[in-house]
């Protein structure tokens, strides 16, 4: 079954997945597409619907990504938001030009409640703005739909033409009513049912692994995670015995994690998954000694991944297939297409130049992390499971600053462990989406009882997301991390002084590396 698709098209913009994921919500499928794609894919692809993304560039340069002026008069509907509206402005002979006074924050819109895309919105409304150009003039045929007191269009629309824009982030949490406004480009304007749910992407992708692997045997690199979970079940129910899962056990787990791994997915567990572990500590910490530079420990924790997965198949015998948990922040992180290179998973730009499989099945590579869990839900998991806290594949090799040793991935297991418990107990307005500790590179001078020390200090970070695109830190009581403070630097060796990570996402990742 193909389902009904809105295109959004990446002029550079920060927020791009979260266009994406906001027209998800609504139970429509969304892709997101460099905007170098040619009009005849995108023509081939038959969207309902193309959204422009923001970016950070000026439409009136040559430099600036462009695009071919025929995507506004094939029919399909367009929704410009930010750079995306300027683009759309240009393209059709309006005014583009630095603003007198840049927008940047929420903001106070009035609106013409009349236009289809505005629909139930109130008339005085807040978005968030993010911009030091505007559209100083719309084109011909175009109505204003919206103002600010300094943004002359902060909406505008050609109904006829069925071309819609806002200066403003409708897909931001901070614009009140943004969700309302992705739902009626969706539905009122795009003409979109609602077809995108997870019933109907699990039993599709069924589906596509048994068309794909046949009676092929495949190996599913199972962490543990939600992520690699979901898609080892997923492979079980298409494939069955023909899959073997692999757990390698890198020695850069939290705290007694790979003893739990295999007591859910070994032989004494609920899953019948051929499950094979692998204790590699001693191989990776080899790898490791002296590197320092985050994305080269990524670079060296992937490739090592995968030449264990290689061995183990010689081993298994005729695997062609290597399966991964990856899901879209991934991909997208990672830098493919044309978005900047935040890091690189190692499940996709951590891989090396050659892999000796004859092919990678990523089934949840279009799947924000929130998607994931639904289809762990679908797929039987238990709650505990599909809703456990991510944990990145390079594991404590990006939670600690600087070189990897044996005593450095101690002292934060032992830290993140109490951090977890103290969290899991304390009570919270708030439960983090995310939280750990880890370890910096600094070391400092303290006093514990009558002596001098020179040790680490550890960072504490929790965070609030539900998409893992972006997070705000979490409000945790100060009196839970003065307990946490205390009990790490009384019982794990080697610390001395403990530190909260306050940083958001962006400006930061939510790992430290």
């Amino acid at each position: 079954m193909k389902n009904e698709m809105i295109l959004v098209l990446d002029f550079g913009g920060q927020y791009n997945q979260l266009i994406a994921r906001c027209v998800r919500e609504c139970n429509v499928y969304a892709e997101v597409h460099p905007y170098t794609i040619t009009l005849d894919k995108i023509t081939e692809m038959a969207p309902k619907g193309i959204i422009f993304t923001g970016g950070p560039n000026s439409v009136y340069l040559e430099t600036s990504p462009h695009y071919d002026k025929a995507i506004l008069e094939i029919g399909i509907p367009v929704l410009g938001i930010c750079y995306g509206s300027q683009l759309m402005a240009y393209m059709l002979d309006g005014e583009v030009a630095t603003a007198p006074v840049s927008e940047y924050g929420r903001t106070k819109v009035t609106i013409n409640t009349s236009s289809r895309l505005f629909h139930g919105i109130d008339e005085n409304t807040d978005v968030w703005m993010s911009h030091t150009d505007y559209i100083a003039k719309a084109p011909e045929g175009f109505t204003v739909t919206g103002h600010s007191p300094v943004c002359p269009v902060a909406a505008m629309e050609d109904d006829d033409r069925r071309l819609y824009a806002t200066q403003f982030h409708p897909e931001v949490t901070h614009t009140r009513e943004g969700r309302k406004i992705i739902s009626n480009f969706v539905y009122t304007i795009c003409g979109c049912k609602g077809d995108w749910k997870m019933d109907s992407f699990v039993d599709e992708q069924i589906r596509l692994i048994k068309e794909k692997v046949g009676d092929g045997k495949a190996l599913c690199a199972l962490s543990g995670g939600v992520d690699s979970s979901v898609a080892a079940v997923l492979m079980s129910k298409a494939i069955g015995k023909n899959l073997t899962c692999v757990f390698v056990d890198h020695g850069l787990l939290r705290k007694d994690e790979g003893d739990q791994v295999e007591a859910i997915f070994g032989p004494l567990g609920n899953y019948d998954l051929n499950f094979i572990r692998v204790n590699a500590a001693d191989r990776f910490y080899d790898k490791l000694k002296g590197v320092e530079e985050p994305e080269k420990k990524r670079k060296i924790i992937g490739e090592e991944f995968i030449r264990v997965f290689e061995e183990q198949a010689k081993k298994i015998g005729a695997v062609d297939f290597l399966v991964q948990g990856t899901i879209y922040p991934d991909v997208i992180e990672s830098g493919l297409g044309k978005s900047a290179v935040i890091k690189s998973h190692h499940n996709v730009g951590g891989l090396p130049d050659c892999v000796d499989f004859k092919e990678i099945v990523e089934p949840l590579r279009m799947l924000f992390k929130d998607e994931v869990r639904r289809a762990g839900s679908k797929l039987g998991l238990p709650d505990h499971l599909v809703n456990r806290q991510p944990f990145p594949g390079p594991g404590l090799g990006v939670r600690i600053v600087g070189e990897v040793t044996s005593e450095k991935v101690k002292i934060v297991q032992e830290a993140d462990a109490i951090f977890r418990e103290e969290l899991d107990k304390a009570v919270l307005e708030e439960r983090p989406g995310q939280y750990f500790a880890a370890l910096s590179n600094l070391r400092s001078v303290g006093v514990m009882g009558d002596f001098r020390t020179y040790d680490y200090a550890v960072v504490l970070r929790a965070v609030n997301t539900t998409d893992f695109m972006t997070a705000e830190c979490c409000n945790i009581p100060f009196e839970v991390q003065q307990i946490c403070m205390r009990r790490i630097i009384n019982e794990v060796k080697g610390v001395n002084r403990v530190m909260f990570d306050l940083t958001s996402k962006p400006p930061g990742t939510i790992e430290l590396e």
